[in-house]
């Protein structure tokens, strides 16, 4: 918990990938002294309630599944963590082309990358999620991935309040 808007900046500011602003406009509405299991609602209800605008932003701050940020060490450690554990960081070269061409179409298609809560789930399920979603309409898929950002926020909440 914390009740000091640097801290809790700080700690929450990653929540969502390269989003502080959602971190900080939580504190200001008064919830700084809340425990990370209580900031879910907060925070979501925040990006909800953002423009699309706003929420393109957030989604265009997600790195590409097994992309070349991952194959050069460039994420943040939380997304570095997640894509190990589902076997992102051991793909054979076929996967990963076949990662780095989906990514190219869908974020041709859609203008923001692909993005899905990876934790407990293995690369093969991974493609397969991204094979089906790839040929989806904007607005499905807006949606969607923006509920899988929410899915990641919430884990990455959920390990805070395990730490503590």
């Amino acid at each position: 918990m914390q009740d000091n808007r640097t801290g809790f900046i700080d700690t929450y500011g990653g929540i969502y990938e390269h989003s502080p602003w959602v971190a900080e406009t939580v504190f200001d509405q008064g919830h700084g002294k809340a425990t990370p299991m209580e900031l879910i609602g907060p925070m979501r209800a925040v990006v909800e309630s953002a423009s699309p605008d706003m929420q393109m932003v957030l989604l265009r701050a997600h790195p590409d599944l097994a992309g070349k940020l991952a194959k050069t060490g460039a994420l943040t450690a939380e997304s570095t963590s997640e894509q190990a554990s589902a076997g992102l960081d051991q793909c054979t070269e076929a996967e990963f082309e076949e990662f780095t061409s989906l990514n190219n179409r869908y974020k041709q298609r859609f203008g923001f990358p692909y993005i899905l809560a990876v934790r407990g789930r293995n690369r093969h399920e991974i493609l397969d999620n991204f094979r089906a979603r790839v040929d989806n309409d904007t607005a499905t898929e807006f949606h969607e991935a923006l509920n899988q950002v929410h899915e990641i926020a919430r884990l990455r909440l959920e390990a805070l309040s395990q730490q503590a």
